[in-house]
């Protein structure tokens, strides 16, 4: 009886997170959709909670029919036991429902990357955004719940076992017993079947619940849903041998060449045009933490959220593009992807080992030394984040800082790091202090815009009477939300504020501002949209501007969508000379582009989709919800990326020192 309790929490489970996260178009699916997510799941989650009916016989039943002092405390151990996989349960739905409310998805292959994650930051989101403290001292009433609802199940009464005059049909019976017992237990694992094949899993989801994409993530147990995140592994690319790797990556090979195993990237080379401006003696590349797309969507243009970056977009040389794919979901590989010119598809090259001692001819900081430039990274937080103290002098630059290391002292912080304007106004500071004659690259990413939002960003410069006086008086009232969309003005403020500040001091620079990814942070309970969730480009799409003074709208040959993987060669074709031979996985923003793919998503001019998913929308603007549809584009191209990186790492007697020339 106690095995009951786990699936009928996990029903509970899947309820409250039904109620609490699902759009109203979900909420209000016909009931025969609930009852197949429901049903489905019920089966599904059974891959794991049967094992508490296999537990409890093999731990408790079995042992405590043999040994009579362990037989008078059975009820207690059947509890104990049955407490220890409630608690993961619990466990797996708070964290579940964290992940979800900073991701929008369940548990996928983000939860390993947390691995080599800032803890201190974890634990500050946990605490001061998502009442972590609640959620700890819930362990307490629930596991009381859990105990009281176990003994209860034990007090069930039950059919008396069948004893027998005979020792020898005793033992028969008890055989044909047991055999059952573990055939009722492969029948509940295996969904209702003994066939293994037929078990439950993704690819056999009832279909009306699958094309719901939110009930499509409800139907998954959380536990089931990490145990598939740990059992696959980060790329099947690192699993192929070259064989089988080079036809994968045989699509991006040009017709004219072959796939060279010893210079794989060889297939990657370029010839610039010749310069479009100036050589600038400054190229400033800036990163924002979550510095997204939607907020310049003109439906939230009264909440001003990017009042300085429009300004700075209104200005006749920047251009920017409004359709702009990054190169990683979250930050690590977005970052990763953009310094090593590679696509770092979740291997995280930043942390792999044979990184830290060398490269590729296709990483930025080593073709903009080749072009002159001297490279120096700055970053809000301490260069121990994702082993950038390790990473960064390997993948080519000359210096590299951490904002502890060259702000203040008492400089004020979020656990990631110093906060933006203190950043940048102190790396300002510094670059006009040491500047040399030698042209010079700066990558500057920047930290302040996360959670939890404690920043006092009133002192700051925000008000919200100000900044956003038009909207309602439930969301001005609602501290946390407007905590969350000050966050995206106060660090768009201090990006705009440095690229000002430099350009007074440098007019000749060539600024380059992106985000590393976008986030979920615009609210959809306030009537700001007719809508209750995010439409695809909302979650998928950072930001894109670039400036310089001879820079001309007809230099971006018309193109209205772009991606991370564009700027590099972008930089090239703008800066430098004729016949200058450069590596690139993408053409560059001043030629046509036509389609934009990346490992997680892709995108034409009129169509964004996700890989993920395998649901794609509409790619323009619209106040309203959109139609999804299943449709998967460039699935070959997508995987060839992938596996390239994957050869790379597969090969580090490839890579390269930092002085080695390509």
């Amino acid at each position: 009886m106690l095995a009951v309790l786990p699936p009928v929490l996990c029903a509970v489970f899947r309820l409250a997170f039904v109620l609490v996260y699902a759009p109203e178009k979900s909420r209000r699916a016909g009931w025969r959709k609930w009852l197949e997510c429901f049903r489905y799941g019920f089966w599904w989650g059974m891959d794991l909670n049967a094992y508490v009916f296999l537990a409890l016989m093999v731990l408790v039943s079995i042992p405590a029919a043999f040994i009579p002092t362990y037989f008078s405390v059975s009820h207690t151990a059947r509890v104990a036991l049955l407490d220890v996989y409630c608690l993961a349960l619990y466990l797996a739905f708070m964290g579940k429902m964290i992940f979800y409310y900073h991701f929008h998805d369940t548990f996928n292959q983000t939860v390993r990357l947390g691995a080599n994650a800032d803890k201190k930051n974890f634990a500050d989101i946990f605490f001061h955004q998502n009442h972590g403290t609640l959620i700890l001292l819930g362990i307490v009433p629930y596991l009381v719940l859990c105990s009281s609802l176990g003994l209860a199940l034990t007090h069930v009464p039950k059919i008396p076992y069948l004893e027998l005059a005979s020792t020898s049909m005793q033992y028969a019976l008890n055989a044909v017993v047991f055999v059952f017992a573990v055939l009722v237990f492969y029948w509940f694992r295996y969904g209702g079947t003994l066939r293994h094949r037929l078990k439950p899993e993704w690819d056999e989801v009832p279909q009306q619940v699958k094309d719901d994409e939110f009930m499509s993530k409800a139907v998954i147990d959380d536990l089931v849903a990490l145990k598939l995140v740990f059992r696959q592994h980060v790329s099947e690319a690192l699993q192929h041998n070259d064989a089988e790797a080079t036809q994968i990556i045989a699509p991006l090979v040009p017709t004219e060449q072959q796939f060279d195993p010893r210079e794989p990237w060889a297939m990657l080379r370029r010839t610039a045009h010749g310069a479009l401006i100036k050589q600038p003696r400054h190229v400033f590349f800036l990163l924002g933490e979550s510095h997204g797309q939607a907020p310049f969507d003109s439906f939230y243009d009264h909440l001003h959220l990017m009042a300085a970056s429009k300004e700075f977009r209104a200005e006749p040389h920047t251009l920017a593009l409004n359709n702009f794919m990054s190169a990683g979901m979250i930050s690590q590989p977005s970052l990763t992807s953009l310094i090593s010119g590679l696509y770092d598809a979740d291997m995280e090259l930043n942390e792999n080992v044979d990184f830290w001692h060398g490269t590729l001819p296709l990483a930025l900081p080593v073709q903009m030394k080749r072009l002159g430039y001297r490279t120096v990274f700055w970053y809000g937080g301490a260069l121990t984040w994702g082993s950038l103290l390790h990473y960064l002098p390997a993948a080519g630059f000359d210096e590299y800082y951490g904002g502890p290391d060259f702000c203040p002292a008492d400089s004020p912080r979020t656990w990631l790091g110093v906060y933006d304007h203190i950043f940048l106004g102190e790396a300002a500071r510094k670059i006009k202090a040491e500047d040399t004659e030698k042209p010079t690259f700066h990558f500057l990413y920047t930290t302040s815009n996360h959670g939890p939002y404690l920043m006092p960003y009133e002192e700051y410069g925000f008000d919200a009477d100000k900044v956003m006086p038009k909207i309602a008086d439930r969301l001005r009232h609602d501290k946390k939300t407007w905590r969350r969309l000050a966050g995206i003005w106060y660090a768009d403020q201090a990006l705009i504020h440095f690229v000002r500040e430099m350009r007074e001091v440098y007019p000749d620079s060539l600024f380059i501002v992106s985000g590393d990814h976008t986030t979920g942070l615009l609210p959809f309970d306030y009537d700001i949209v007719p809508r209750d969730e995010a439409n695809m480009r909302e979650s998928l799409l950072t930001s894109f501007a670039m400036s310089h003074p001879e820079l001309t709208p007809d230099m971006l040959a018309g193109n209205t969508i772009g991606g991370h993987m564009n700027i590099l060669p972008t930089i090239m074709e703008l800066v430098a000379p004729a016949g200058f031979e450069y590596y690139s996985l993408m053409p560059p923003l001043t030629e046509s582009i036509d389609h934009v793919v990346t490992p997680y998503c892709w995108m034409t001019r009129d169509t964004i989709g996700d890989y993920r998913s395998g649901l794609a929308q509409q790619l323009a603007p619209a106040a309203g919800e959109l139609p999804v549809e299943r449709m998967t584009r460039f699935q070959a191209e997508r995987d060839a990326w992938c596996e390239l990186t994957g050869w790379m790492v597969r090969h580090p007697e490839l890579l390269v020192s930092r002085e080695a020339k390509p």
